[in-house]
């Protein structure tokens, strides 16, 4: 992973078949693997080689997998950027994140010979950024089997293979998604990759998509998709958040097997509910929740051949590993033993997790406290029916308005990091020490309301 090699397979054995079906049309196996190829010549005219970090952000998703299949076949490492950053953001990023080339545009195809392509099991292939890392920006980069190498496990679970048409309905920058397509083109079957969410095709996407990648909130629009367009679906993979019971209910009165999971950008696959029974270990996967004395929670800690390599140029993230092989991003559950389901209870470090995405409240943070009047802020998490959490910003100071807030968040937050509720209070609630009192905020607001706060409408 990437998948150039499984992609020339497939155009030597079924070159017709459709590959990648994106906003601009369908492509072959035979030329998508013929524009990877002329686009790794273009790379490596440019000195472009093995060891390489290559930032890509083509906004036209079937462009962006030419450009990963192309880093592939070179040896560089695809780093995956939003092609939604602004040019100041976007420049804050790879001064983080030194890069040897960066790609906005579709790559230049060059013709010519083939390149040669030589991949081995511990190839750094993937780099993507976790959600919520604006200020401090967290690229978490892969080796080729940690993705690869789980497809087996992934094919037994779902059953996709080169018959399938599979719908990708979000950006590609995304892990869960990114997984998705390079998993689909490993089966030889066919993803459909519109680029972001767009529930105005999902109509017409149903009529031929027989399996789907989805989180969970956005499964109940592809079920009335499905209703009023009918259609091949029959299952349904969901990753990102908690499922609903009830969505996966209708999901089976409807005819579609759903196949839930629960994973990281920086772990992979952790265990997953292929049934309704609940979650437990996906296969290769051990699982330790190491309990505090005293506490009824304990954070979840991996070991596994899925892990990440960790993150790119030494930043720091809520990734944390130990000498046994260990991992885990501060993710609470209740305890487990072998044998047993997994209960998870939330994040220990106070990440957000909405609509799929994971955001760090220290981030928006950072950003808030410099709108003029603002003396403090905490960011939280509050329930939302099918997002799982909204993030909430509560704000001390003096006359601060929502306008200047929210001008603050686009230019600076990405859309899942904008908070979507607003509080003001002359003073926050504090801790002993003097800090915030994040917990108590949190547990006030989602009670319905917490003395001294009003809300900025």
């Amino acid at each position: 992973m990437p998948v150039a090699a499984q992609v020339l397979r497939h155009a030597s054995t079924t070159p017709g078949r459709i590959a990648v079906s994106g906003p601009g049309g369908d492509l072959g196996y035979a030329e998508l693997a013929a524009r990877a190829g002329r686009a790794a010549r273009a790379l490596a005219g440019q000195g472009v080689g093995r060891g390489a970090l290559v930032a890509v952000a083509q906004a036209d998703p079937v462009a962006l997998l030419v450009a990963v299949l192309a880093a592939d076949l070179v040896g560089a490492t695809p780093l995956l950027c939003d092609p939604a950053w602004s040019e100041e953001r976007r420049a804050q990023v790879m001064a983080a994140v030194p890069v040897a080339a960066r790609f906005d545009d579709p790559l230049p195809e060059v013709d010519g010979p083939p390149v040669e392509h030589r991949p081995a099991p511990d190839d750094l292939t993937w780099a993507c950024f976790s959600s919520g890392s604006t200020g401090r920006p967290r690229a978490v980069v892969r080796g080729r089997a940690s993705w690869t190498v789980s497809f087996a496990h992934l094919d037994a679970l779902i059953g996709i293979g080169p018959d399938d048409v599979v719908l990708i309905p979000g950006p590609l920058v995304s892990s869960l998604y990114g997984f998705a397509a390079v998993h689909t083109l490993a089966a030889g079957a066919t993803a459909v990759v519109p680029g972001r969410w767009a529930p105005g095709g999902l109509a017409e996407q149903m009529r031929r998509a027989t399996a789907v990648h989805v989180v969970p909130h956005r499964l109940p629009a592809v079920l009335d998709a499905l209703e009023a367009a009918g259609g091949p679906l029959r299952t349904a993979v969901v990753g990102g958040a908690a499922l609903d019971a009830a969505a996966r209910t209708r999901a089976v009165e409807a005819g579609v097997r759903v196949v839930s999971y629960y994973g990281a950008t920086e772990l992979s696959f952790v265990a997953v509910d292929a049934d309704g029974s609940g979650l437990r270990p996906f296969p290769g996967v051990e699982i330790d929740v190491r309990v505090p004395p005293g506490q009824a929670l304990g954070e979840v800690w991996v070991r596994s051949p899925w892990l990440c390599e960790g993150y790119l140029a030494g930043a720091t993230g809520p990734l944390r590993s130990d000498d046994g092989g260990w991992m885990t991003v501060g993710d609470l559950a209740e305890p487990h033993r072998p044998g047993e389901i997994l209960r998870l209870r939330g994040r220990g470090d106070g990440a957000i997790q909405t609509g799929g995405a994971t955001v760090v409240p220290e981030d928006v943070e950072e950003v808030l406290r410099k709108v003029p009047g603002v003396d403090d802020v905490v960011v939280v998490g509050t329930p939302h029916l099918y997002l799982g959490a909204v993030v909430t910003a509560v704000v001390e100071g003096d006359d601060v308005a929502r306008d200047a807030l929210e001008a603050a968040a686009r230019a600076e937050l990405d859309p899942a990091q904008r908070p979507r509720r607003w509080y003001a209070a002359a003073s926050l609630p504090r801790t002993p020490a003097g800090k915030p009192a994040r917990g108590l905020l949190a547990t006030r607001l989602a009670a319905g309301g917490a003395p001294g706060l009003r809300r900025l409408t």
